[in-house]
């Protein structure tokens, strides 16, 4: 990975230099890079870094490119502050559950910089808390063209986001989020299953049991995946082999004639988040362990999950 060794503000000039005002001068965002390459973003008109990073050799930069300690002191720092508090004051208030005045805060940022991720992301997540698809879903089509998203640290509110929409069951974009989320790290067992969960609340209960399969394989003693593997078994989606023992039309049917033969816990490509069943062999004695008193157990409880 290329490790950042300065940064700072430049500035570059352009146009014909014989006569000064025909000169523009702009201003970028510069990070000299361990390859030798310097990385260069543009400031907008709040002169806030924003938009794509180029890759510019390090000899043109120095020719082209002059440092603006005092603009950067004066002027950039004070406006990323103000844009830094205004996030963090959006943030504080989602976490309180005030959705208006946090939806004033991520507005105002993304105002003030369209491309930030951190910002658009609340502001989607602020609309989905409040069960407003379409203003979240417009949010989202800005996010998906955002480069800057697909970095590792944005994984978390990739898996976020996947959440919030699975819970508005918004499945198909959850599971676009989810999987631009595995693409920034695909060794995640928590992600795997979020993954899974969704694509059962979906009704596909391949995609379900694939990545539950590699949530398992990643941490064998993953204990929420385990129960949810339990779960399928118990409920006949897939069988001993791990494979799909049900196809998804003859569980749409088996649900309009035997609704109560899962204990009402499951709606046709939708689990009732927090009520499925679970294992718990905690009345087991220690001879009655095997695999079929285990499930046996099963059937007969239900304690709350939640992940």
């Amino acid at each position: 990975m290329a490790v950042t060794l300065a940064q700072g503000i430049f500035s570059s000039r352009t146009g014909d230099f014989k006569h000064r005002g025909d000169v523009q001068k702009s201003y970028w965002a510069v990070q000299e890079l361990e390859s030798g390459d310097v990385e260069v973003q543009a400031l907008n008109n709040h002169n806030i870094p924003t938009g794509p990073k180029l890759l510019i050799p390090r000899e043109r930069f120095l020719s082209n490119y002059h440092p603006e300690p005092e603009f950067y002191a004066n002027t950039v720092l004070p406006n990323l502050m103000r844009q830094n508090e205004r996030i963090k004051r959006g943030e504080g208030h989602r976490n309180r559950e005030e959705s208006y005045s946090a939806e004033y805060e991520f507005s105002s940022a993304v105002a003030v910089d369209e491309e930030n991720v951190r910002a658009n992301f609340g502001l989607g997540l602020t609309f989905l808390e409040r069960g407003e698809v379409e203003r979240a879903e417009d949010v989202f089509k800005r996010l998906v063209r955002l480069k800057a998203i697909y970095t590792a640290e944005h994984k978390h509110l990739f898996n976020e986001f996947g959440i919030s929409m699975r819970k508005n069951r918004m499945f198909d974009h959850a599971l676009k989020y989810y999987h631009r989320a595995e693409e920034l790290c695909d060794d995640d067992e928590n992600l795997c299953l979020n993954i899974s969960r969704a694509y059962f609340e979906k009704g596909d209960i391949r995609g379900c049991i694939v990545y539950l399969e590699k949530s398992l394989s990643l941490n064998p003693s993953f204990d929420e995946a385990g129960l949810f593997k339990d779960f399928l078994l118990i409920n006949g989606f897939m069988n001993d082999n791990g494979e799909v023992a049900i196809a998804t039309e003859e569980f749409e049917q088996s649900l309009e004639k035997e609704p109560e033969r899962l204990n009402k816990t499951v709606e046709f490509g939708k689990v009732i988040i927090d009520d499925v069943p679970e294992f718990d062999d905690s009345e087991l004695e220690p001879e009655q362990s095997s695999e079929q008193e285990q499930r046996s157990c099963m059937k007969s409880k239900l304690i709350q999950l939640d992940f």
